[in-house]
Formats: C-alpha cells, structure tokens, sequence
C-alpha cells in the first residue's frame, strides 16, 4: 500500500484564471502572501486600492497590477473586477463587504470575519441576500502539513480520532503591526483563530472550550500574548492549542508543531513558516499507521509552506466555488463555527468556566 500511497495536499486551482480580482489594503500581508500567491496560481489582479495611496503604487509598480485607484468606490465601479480581496482590519470589514455585495461582487474576506459575532453573522447574511460569493481568509487550512494530514485522516489511515494537538513558542513582534497595540483580544483572534479554524478542518466541531490567556511581563501590546485553549469534542476525542509569543532564547530553541493521534495512526509535523517568519521554510510531516507500517515513521517530503502557498487555496477555493456554483469549503457562513470557537475562548478567559460553543450565538 505505501508504493500505491499518494498525498493530495496542494491547493486545488480553478479552470478559468482570468477573473477580475481587486484588491483593498497594501500592507505586509499583501506584500508578503496574497500576491506572491497569486503570482504563483496564474490569478488576475486587476487593481488595488489602499488608505496611503503610495503603497498601492509601490505593490503595482512591484507586481504588475495595471490599475491603481484613489478610492474603494473606484474600484468597486471597475467591471473588470470579479472579486473583491479584503485585507483591512476587522472593524473595517463590514462596511467594505455591504459596499462590495450591494455592487454584486463576490468577496474574500480577512480574518476575523468580524470584531463582534453579530457583526460576523451580518457579513454573512450580507452576501446571502446580494447572492454573491463570499469566502474567508483563514488560509492555514492549506498549509502543506494541514492539508496533507487532512488526506491522511480522510483516507482512514488514523482510525478514530483522539487528540489534536498545536504547539508553537516563538517570539513574535506584535508591536510591528501597529493596529494590535492597543487590541484587547490579541493572540486568539488574531493567530490561534487559524489553529482552531484547522483543527476544525480535522477533526469536526468542538461542542465546549476551556481557554486562559495572559501577558508577558513588560510586554508592549495590551491583550494577552500567551495562551492554553482545551477543546471538547464530541465523544472522547479532544484538543489542545498552546501558544506563546514571547520566548527570548535564540532562534534554534523556537518550535512550532502539530500532532494528531488515532486508533490506527499517529501525525506528527512542524509549521515551517514560523521558524524564520517572514521567510519561513518548509512544512515537515511524518506519519505512522497499523494499516501500513506501525514500527517506523513515513516521512513524505512536501513542497510548499503556509506563506505563500497557502493563499492560492483560499482564493482558489472561491473561484472554484464561483465556477461550479457552490459553497466554497471556506464560505463565510462556515467560519461562524470557528468565530464561535473564539468568542467561547474569550467568555472561558473571563469567567474562568467551560463555555459550550452552541452560548454564542
């Protein structure tokens, strides 16, 4: 079976790459994911838009986008631009989404969908009553190791699920994005949200979350920046997210892992794209199974990492959607499942209790 075995894990691309994408917002993330990947799959970027209209300037003048316009409203007017690329903070959001679907465009929008979960369900609802498109950001579910364990855990080779596990300590510059200074709810709504969305992704919808979150001392960011997030499933399958960003040791001693455990079957991997942020390095897995060979670990080799490559399959997934008019797997809606995983995280942190996931609402 190991000769015949195959992973299917690289972001699947649409037929036709030539629709109209805009983009608004020009910052790192722009720079350093969104349009390498799009580069990379072929995709059509018409034009961008941003608040510092220089930047917008600098990101076409650096990868060919034709267009550059003055304001939002510019661009939404081009018909030439299919879909609209979000990538502003999540205050902001909500009222480029109405502005977009009111002109029947169909979205990608950033994490998190929203500040709020009412805020969240209106985007939602937003583009169910324009009947446009409308899909999220949270591109982890591409990376290469999440993904190649998704086709290992679909083709059985782990039996019953019972533990998922995410383990990352590093240092990261919070401060270099000035926006999250200030932001209360800081290290889940903006980094964990991708390991509960892919967690998620693996092993289905937890039913209850237990989660502590604290500072660092001295730290310059006023929301937590350490975090445990216990999730509950249904049955005896369970999951564990463990975040730090503050540790000052040397690069060598920073990690950032993956473990998924069965009945059958064991993964265990490394996020490549946070040892050496922003230029990463490759996605590492290796696998056991009863199936295949329960004494040695499998060690595929995988291309490809979290920043680029993964941002072909969140707009790739919409466009395939667009094409064979469908939900995309990263719809809107569906991510009302993992907000719902957050704001049950932020209630444990507060009131130091269980929070079932069916309280948000």
């Amino acid at each position: 079976m190991l000769e015949k075995l195959e992973l299917s894990y690289k972001p699947r691309l649409p037929h036709n790459r030539s629709r109209g994408i805009g983009i608004i917002g020009a910052g790192e993330i722009v720079r350093e994911a969104h349009l390498p990947a799009y580069r990379m799959a072929g995709f059509n970027v018409v034009g961008i838009t941003n608040r510092n209209a220089a930047r917008a300037e600098e990101l076409a003048s650096a990868f060919q986008i034709p267009k550059v316009y003055e304001t939002v409203e510019e661009l939404l007017s081009d018909p030439d631009i299919e879909i609209v690329d979000i990538a502003l903070t999540a205050e902001l959001q909500p009222e480029i989404v109405r502005q977009a679907t009111l002109a029947g465009k169909h979205v990608l929008c950033q994490k998190p969908l929203g500040a709020s979960y009412e805020t969240a369900k209106s985007i939602v609802d937003m583009c169910a009553a324009a009947q446009v498109v409308g899909a999220i950001n949270q591109q982890m579910r591409w990376a290469p190791g999440i993904r190649a364990s998704h086709d290992l855990i679909t083709k059985g080779l782990l039996g019953e699920l019972t533990q998922a596990s995410i383990q990352v300590n590093i240092k990261t510059k919070f401060e270099n994005w000035p926006f999250l200074q200030s932001i209360e709810t800081l290290e889940i709504m903006y980094h964990s949200i991708h390991y509960m969305d892919s967690i998620r992704f693996l092993v289905g919808d937890p039913i209850a979350i237990y989660a502590d979150g604290v500072k660092y001392p001295g730290q310059a960011c006023t929301g937590e920046t350490r975090t445990l997030i216990h999730m509950i499933f249904p049955g005896e399958t369970r999951g564990l997210i463990h975040d730090n960003h503050n540790n000052w040791a040397a690069q060598d001693d920073w990690y950032a892992t993956f473990r998924f455990e069965g009945t059958k079957g064991i993964i265990k991997g490394t996020n490549g794209a946070l040892y050496n942020y922003p230029q990463g390095r490759e996605d590492t897995l290796q696998f056991m199974s009863k199936d295949i060979v329960s004494d040695c670990w499998i060690a595929p080799k995988l291309e490809g990492k979290w920043f680029p490559h993964a941002f072909m399959g969140t707009m790739g997934e919409l466009m395939c959607a667009i094409e064979e008019g469908r939900e995309p797997e990263n719809s809107v809606a569906d991510n009302l499942k993992t907000l719902q995983m957050v704001f049950a995280a932020y209630r444990s942190m507060k009131e130091g209790r269980l929070v079932a996931l069916d309280e948000i609402q």
